[in-house]
């Protein structure tokens, strides 16, 4: 959920991320502009009803990366043992009870039907940069088989959606890192368990997703953003911390969500006039600095989403989109 990266020198951060890959056979003024915003933790259920409403009403689709023990309550955490750690440990904490965790299944199932894409943050926010390739497919053995069986273990099964069971074992096809630590067992273990994209890389300016093996690797971009225009992860935990040091200061709401806004503007500018590689916008369920950037975005998507040579869209979708370029590009050759 939060990035590690945050307070690393940014001659660190430069060479986290592949370089701008080109691609000259679709001209970048009749390509479409794509945004894609994700969420990670996708916990908090009236946060699940904010971002939907958001994006009903800005025609945008997000990415959710959920983070799987919000499946059940704290009461049965004995359920979930992370790698390397304590059985019922969890950075990120549990439901406070199966009330809380129905109603989140209901928000995830709403979210699908509503064109959103469910991706993977793990389970309970543990630093994987050391973890071996069998310690990540312990990991998402677990989320798919929490997912599989969350509205029988919360004791509603009758309420199960017909579709659920297919979504569960076939439609999460996305992760993203906690703390965008991934280590080198990550890209292997992806693979063998199906995925298709991962989402935790760092790049230093908006990029095109880059292939390692059978995986399609995107990287949060760092932008300009302030006075002195210093590079940051456009990510919203990384403004909280550049902006009052990961503490609160609500009296300077108004002030941040500017300087983010004016961020968001002149990044999407570039590219809009520009390549136009995709801009990707990083949130957390949490409304930080009193909701200074998700204000931001909902003004940024707002304004943006709507033009007709823009697309506001999941990670999956842009997945599908940029294949489709690349097709285009060989059949062309």
């Amino acid at each position: 959920m939060l990035s590690r990266f945050s307070l690393l020198p940014l001659a660190v951060l430069l060479a986290a991320g592949p370089v701008l890959a080109k691609d000259d056979a679709i001209e970048p003024a009749r390509r479409k502009q794509l945004v894609i915003v994700s969420f990670d933790g996708a916990h908090d259920n009236l946060l699940w009803e904010k971002s939907r409403a958001m994006a009903k009403r800005t025609g945008a689709h997000f990415t959710y990366f959920l983070s799987c023990t919000f499946l059940f309550p704290k009461s049965e955490r004995a359920q979930y043992q992370a790698p390397h750690e304590k059985r019922g440990r969890s950075n990120v904490g549990f439901a406070p009870d199966k009330e809380d965790t129905v109603l989140r299944l209901g928000e995830i199932w709403l979210a699908k039907l509503e064109g959103h894409d469910i991706g993977s943050h793990a389970c309970g926010h543990f630093d994987g940069g050391k973890w071996s390739a069998e310690d990540w497919k312990a990991e998402f053995t677990f989320f798919q088989q929490a997912l599989k069986t969350a509205w029988q273990s919360a004791g509603v099964g009758e309420r199960e959606p017909a579709g659920w069971q297919d979504f569960a074992g076939k439609d999460i096809k996305g992760f993203r890192a906690p703390y965008l630590s991934a280590g080198s067992g990550l890209v292997k273990a992806l693979e063998a368990s199906g995925f298709t994209y991962d989402a935790s890389l760092v790049t230093k300016g908006p990029a095109m997703p880059v292939a390692s093996g059978e995986i399609q690797r995107f990287g949060l971009p760092l932008i300009p953003e302030g006075t002195a225009q210093r590079p940051v992860i456009a990510m919203d935990y990384n403004l909280y911390v550049r902006h009052s040091k990961g503490k609160e200061a609500p009296e300077k709401s108004a002030a941040f969500e500017e300087s983010t806004l004016a961020a968001y503007r002149a990044a999407f500018a570039k590219q809009y006039a520009g390549e136009r590689v995709p801009l990707q916008l990083g949130f957390h369920f949490v409304e930080m600095n009193a909701g200074a950037y998700w204000r931001a975005l909902d003004t940024f998507l707002t304004e943006t989403c709507g033009k007709s040579d823009v697309a506001c869209v999941s990670y999956a979708e842009a997945l599908d989109i940029l294949a489709k370029e690349k097709r285009a590009t060989e059949a062309a050759l």
